[in-house]
């Protein structure tokens, strides 16, 4: 069976993702840093017929990064990678005159630093699987100027760069950083808490990223809402 690892994989997309993959028959390595929900989660979907690992932790800790692709080692390997922990560095967030650069600092460590070191710490195991690829999950606000989104977009704009050039040095993968487009989740509500609107569920865009996985198009920056209408 294949093998993902999933961070950011106890609510929202990162969930939705992994029960898509588990219905696929996907044997899956999980990460959050909310034991509680994420040992729940990995039950409910283990009840599925799939090998599940939860692993709580931190992704910007490079021992908890090992821990993720040793575990992912002893499912078979890695045949997928998905970055899908964030940080939004400021909640609610903020104009950048008064972003705290400590804040900042948090959402390029989980956006970006810990990205790339998880990809460095799971390459060879990609390499040697058939297929292997890296889904790194992308934001509007990483190629549009919004207000209060500078922070966040900056580390997001980021991870984008790092998948393009991935996408170049490592031709035999596919490395893909994923614009979910609009979301209800946690994060979108910590985000900007006075928004009442209502947003699509994460398991909406799901398809978008199967999508990818079934098709395994070239390298690059995709969005969810291009991938649902049959277009890049």
């Amino acid at each position: 069976m294949p093998v993902a690892i999933i961070t950011g994989a106890s609510k929202g997309l990162g969930r939705a993702l992994a029960e898509a993959l588990a219905a696929r028959g996907w044997d899956l390595v999980l990460d959050a840093r909310s034991e509680e929900v994420l040992r729940e989660t990995a039950a409910v979907l283990s009840g599925r017929g799939v090998r599940v690992t939860a692993l709580p932790g931190d992704v910007t800790d490079p021992a908890h990064r090992s821990e993720l692709v040793a575990a992912a080692w002893r499912l078979g390997g890695v045949d997928l990678l998905v970055n899908n922990a964030s940080a939004l560095g400021a909640e609610p967030l903020a104009r950048l005159e008064g972003l705290a650069l400590d804040g900042l600092r948090r959402a390029l460590e989980v956006n970006v630093v810990a990205a790339l070191g998880l990809v460095q710490e799971a390459l060879p195991l990609l390499r040697a699987a058939e297929g292997g690829a890296v889904i790194s999950v992308s934001s509007d606000a990483a190629a549009e100027a919004y207000e209060t989104w500078g922070g966040y977009g900056a580390s997001k704009a980021a991870l984008d760069h790092l998948m393009a050039v991935l996408g170049e040095e490592e031709p035999r993968l596919r490395m893909w950083a994923v614009d979910p487009g609009d979301m209800a989740t946690d994060l979108y509500a910590a985000a900007v808490p006075e928004d009442r609107d209502p947003r699509p569920a994460p398991a909406s865009v799901v398809p978008a990223f199967l999508r990818l996985l079934d098709e395994r198009p070239v390298s690059g920056r995709y969005g969810a809402p291009a991938l649902l209408e049959g277009r890049r």
